[in-house]
């Protein structure tokens, strides 16, 4: 299959949570955006959550005609060494133009997604990819993201839900995570990967290795490769 080499990169705490109200009060929160460039990844995935926080413009998109596309579909408005990719499934999140960022915008959504939101992409100059029929069909994406917008690394930095998203598929190549002195503790709270069924077994890792050191805090590449079937 071609598709990018997927890296999971995360800062979280020692009980692995990865709230980023809680994360950016630890040590090392620099020192995970200086990693995030070694690993060279241009392209950057989050979820709907994250992006709501940490990207998005405030509010809601609500389409006047609810249409679905009901089909696969792509557009590209941007070329660029690698973009910001948002998972927004059913179309919700709004936007600031961004074809002139340094990595632009591209939003996945399933094929659920309104043919308005979609025409409101395109006013804004963002590009998009519809594929799945009820959520993203992220094998699908990842194809796409290879052969028509030429990316080829890509990490995946959260949420929980999209980061397991890429094991649950069998897509995740690497995970790379910095550990921060500090502990959560709080029920509910999301980590590194998470959200799949109950039954789902362990996904072994072929490598593990400690890279390097920072005072207070540790950076720990768990494995490098693909998991273990």
């Amino acid at each position: 299959m071609i598709k990018p080499y997927i890296v999971c990169h995360m800062m979280t705490s020692v009980d692995g949570r990865i709230d980023c109200a809680m994360t950016e009060h630890l040590p090392g929160v620099q020192e995970y955006y200086d990693t995030l460039d070694a690993l060279d990844v241009p392209t950057r995935i989050s979820g709907r959550v994250t992006a709501e926080l940490e990207m998005a413009l405030p509010g809601k998109f609500k389409a006047q005609n609810a249409e679905a596309l009901g089909r696969e579909a792509f557009s590209k408005a941007a070329d660029a060494e690698g973009h910001e990719i948002v998972v927004d499934t059913c179309g919700t999140l709004l936007w600031d133009e961004s074809a002139g960022d340094e990595r632009p915008l591209l939003i996945l959504t399933s094929e659920q997604v309104s043919k308005e939101y979609l025409a409101y992409l395109n006013g804004k100059h963002i590009s998009w990819i519809a594929c799945g029929k009820e959520h993203v069909d992220l094998k699908r994406a990842c194809k796409i993201l290879a052969a028509e917008f030429d990316v080829k690394r890509a990490a995946a930095v959260g949420g929980g839900h999209i980061n397991a998203g890429f094991p649950a598929a069998g897509l995740l190549d690497e995970v790379s995570i910095l550990i921060g002195t500090g502990i959560d503790g709080r029920g509910g709270m999301q980590s590194v990967f998470d959200g799949l069924p109950m039954e789902r077994g362990v996904t072994p890792l072929k490598h593990t290795d400690r890279i390097a050191d920072y005072g207070e805090f540790n950076i720990f590449p768990v494995f490098s490769g693909k998991p273990l079937a």
